[in-house]
Parts: C-alpha cells; sequence; structure tokens
C-alpha cells in the first residue's frame, strides 16, 4: 500500500511542480474562475502536497471542479504549477479507480465530428505518463 508520502511524491512527478517554491501569496487562486465551486482552492491544493496531506485531496471536489485551464500556473510568480498538481492527482484518482493509461490505438474509437482534436490530444498527453 502506498504511502502519502509516497502519493505526494507521484503526483509531484506527474506535475513536474514543486510545491515547496509556494510563497502563499494566492495569486493562483485569485485568478481561478472555478474558485468559488472548490473545496480546496488552487493555493491551499499546494500547500495539501507540501504537507503530504494527500488523502483530503484525493477525496476533494476540486479534482472535477477545476478546469484545467491553468489560469493559475500563468499567474504564479514562483512557477509553482498548482493546476498541474491538481491535475496529476486527478489522474492518480482516476487510475485507483481502474482506468489507467490512453493507448493510441483506442483514439480511433473515441473519434467524433463533434469532438474537439484537441480533447484527443489532451487526453493522450495526460493519461500516457
Amino acid at each position: 500500500m502506498k504511502t502519502a508520502r509516497d502519493n505526494a511524491e507521484k503526483i509531484k512527478e506527474i506535475s513536474g511542480a514543486n510545491p515547496q517554491k509556494c510563497m502563499k501569496c494566492g495569486k493562483c487562486s485569485a485568478t481561478c474562475p472555478a474558485f468559488n465551486e472548490m473545496d480546496i482552492k488552487p493555493h491551499q491544493f499546494v500547500s495539501y502536497v507540501a504537507e503530504e496531506n494527500i488523502d483530503a485531496l484525493m477525496q476533494s471536489e476540486t479534482l472535477w471542479k477545476c478546469l484545467s485551464c491553468f489560469a493559475c500556473v500563468e499567474r504564479c510568480p514562483r512557477d509553482v504549477k498548482p493546476g498541474k498538481l491538481i491535475d496529476a492527482a486527478r489522474q492518480m484518482v482516476v487510475r485507483q479507480r481502474g482506468a489507467d493509461y490512453l493507448k493510441a490505438e483506442e483514439i480511433p474509437e473515441l473519434l467524433d465530428p463533434e469532438l474537439p482534436q484537441q480533447l484527443l490530444v489532451s487526453a493522450f498527453r495526460r493519461y500516457k505518463r
């Protein structure tokens, strides 16, 4: 069974982010369009990862409320990448629930004339890790 430390390290690995660089200015949360919908705000999410409080994150509504617009990533003066941390935690939950990686051969089954191509590229990028 993975420990909170193992899960925190996996989130950091997937995201490529360093939550220790956060100076808690709140600019990430201030720019977030989904801020009012989140139970753990982006700046708080960074702190939870840094403190290895991963269980709370994995049960958070924030995982599903984050739009992955990365406005928080652009706004962060320390390049902490809060949105990427949230995205990485979301990926871990999806994988723990039995979903795994999106394989290239699965993409033709997903094609739909109404589906934005960027969605497929984004999904492939996220779920190939």
